[in-house]
């Protein structure tokens, strides 16, 4: 079912991207065809659209709530954001567990990577070329303009298509229905619009590339190597499905990235630790496959990348258990960059898991005097302090991250543990209707904050606290479901 649900959004807003902007049109010698969005959806319109998609997002898809891959992730595309063009609105980024090779972009600036895409993706330059193409949607409004442009030959308005494209995350039968009465229309003129977006963002994303330092042959590389791959495939993967790569895209982006002066790229080692992260949790492989892999990696790249496959050998070691052979590794690797994220985060793990509770501390400790707000140190160090009896200090720090972050995930279900373990059952039932409320399951959060007002000390500020969110959840609930 959630295979087919990714398989209906991703076409959805594949059918929905349309034309390009001319002022961009012009400086790379695009052609004109169309006007810019925004006479009938305004900027704060795609937000609240993007703010409810992605909370349907949470309930329906596997969502990798990792704070370290998150961590580079978010790096990795706010360095692309930084060199954009025509940015108006903040970026989110985040990978969806699928071994297909996908990635797609959707209102206020959300783009989704799908896990498969770094078992595919040989280098940084290669997966930082997807994700300039899908913020180069985002940036130019494809999505909202071919809104416009079928609302105007279509008898559905620009809401009902909106509406459907969120019908179809929740209940994809229903958004379908809607989806395709506004879409019926001229197909050819769509898909025709489809290809031109395509182009566009292709075009736009080098230029991103280039001024971010990447190589802009990993674009035309990639495309070139999936095009090869699963050209007579009788079941292309997504990407395919809704980032059609006829030959002329693929050799458009290759004449374009021969334009740019050559970039001598080093390799990032911190792409190749994600990758082997991802292999060695996400993936789905046996712990024998996934070794034997680090392994061919290990033969396969220079000497300077070659701790990402000891890493990733570790985390094998470390999720089976093998405490002593992880802990040689992992050491090792600290010692000889101690302020690598994986490295501390995959420590940490191992000293819970040895029990050394107070190594791990003081581990993180020391680390946070260096970074004292970096959220994977910090969500990091609150779980240390929960495993450790520390209940008052994991609550304050956690208190603090989720303000700081309140759409983590991981904050709000370690405060609601740390406040389950003090017995603090009204706190407890405050962070779990956060996470609800976060997955769009407002009566549930609603439910679950009136549970804990009614705890509460009659008059007191705890209660006035919870009954203010109930109406702030309240006005949430009823703005959700107007966009439907």
């Amino acid at each position: 079912m959630l295979k087919r649900t990714r398989s209906v959004i991703c076409l959805a807003i594949a059918a929905s991207l349309a034309v390009p902007t001319p002022s961009m049109a012009n400086a790379l010698d695009l052609p004109d065809m169309g006007t810019v969005a925004g006479a009938t959806l305004t900027i704060d319109q795609e937000r609240q659209y993007g703010d409810a998609y992605m909370r349907i997002i949470r309930r329906s898809q596997p969502v990798i709530d990792d704070p370290v891959l998150n961590n580079y992730l978010s790096t990795l595309g706010h360095r692309l954001v930084a060199n954009a063009d025509d940015v108006k609105t903040n970026f989110r980024f985040f990978m969806i567990r699928d071994r297909n090779i996908n990635a797609f972009a959707f209102f206020g600036g959300h783009v989704a990577i799908h896990s498969g895409l770094f078992l595919h993706a040989k280098d940084e330059s290669e997966l930082a070329s997807v994700m300039a193409h899908e913020i180069a949607h985002v940036t130019q409004r494809h999505l909202a303009r071919s809104m416009e442009e079928a609302a105007r030959r279509s008898p559905a308005s620009l809401a009902a298509l909106a509406g459907g494209l969120l019908l179809a995350l929740a209940s994809p039968q229903a958004g379908l229905a809607v989806i395709s009465a506004g879409t019926a229309g001229n197909m050819q003129a769509q898909i025709n619009y489809t290809r031109s977006n395509e182009k566009e963002a292709d075009r736009l994303g080098l230029n991103t590339l280039a001024k971010a330092g990447f190589d802009v042959q990993a674009m035309p590389r990639f495309f070139g190597r999936l095009s090869d791959q699963y050209r007579y495939a009788t079941k292309p993967p997504p990407m395919l499905l809704t980032h059609p790569l006829p030959e002329d895209r693929i050799t458009d982006s290759r004449i374009r990235a021969q334009s740019y002066p050559v970039q001598n790229v080093s390799e990032s080692l911190d792409y190749h630790l994600a990758r082997a992260r991802v292999v060695a949790r996400y993936s789905g492989a046996k712990a024998e496959d996934a070794l034997d892999w680090m392994a061919r990696q290990r033969k396969r790249t220079p000497e300077a990348m070659h701790p990402a496959a000891d890493y990733g050998t570790a985390l094998i070691k470390l999720d089976n258990r093998q405490f002593d052979e992880a802990q040689a590794l992992l050491e090792t690797l600290h010692q000889n960059d101690p302020n690598n994220l994986f490295y501390l985060d995959a420590l940490s793990d191992l000293y819970l898991g040895m029990n050394s509770l107070k190594k791990a501390q003081t581990l993180l400790s020391q680390a946070l005097t260096r970074s004292p707000e970096n959220p994977v140190l910090v969500i990091n160090h609150a779980n240390v302090l929960l495993e450790s009896g520390q209940f008052e200090q994991a609550i304050s720090q956690l208190q603090r991250f989720t303000h700081a972050h309140p759409q983590d995930t991981n904050g709000w279900f370690l405060l609601a543990k740390a406040n389950a373990d003090l017995g603090k059952e009204a706190e407890e039932l405050a962070s779990r209707g956060e996470i609800l409320a976060l997955q769009a399951n407002w009566d549930k959060a609603i439910h679950f904050y009136t549970q804990a007002s009614q705890l509460a000390e009659l008059g007191s500020l705890q209660q006035a606290r919870y009954d203010a969110r109930i109406d702030q959840l309240l006005v949430e609930r009823e703005r959700f479901l107007a966009l439907q």
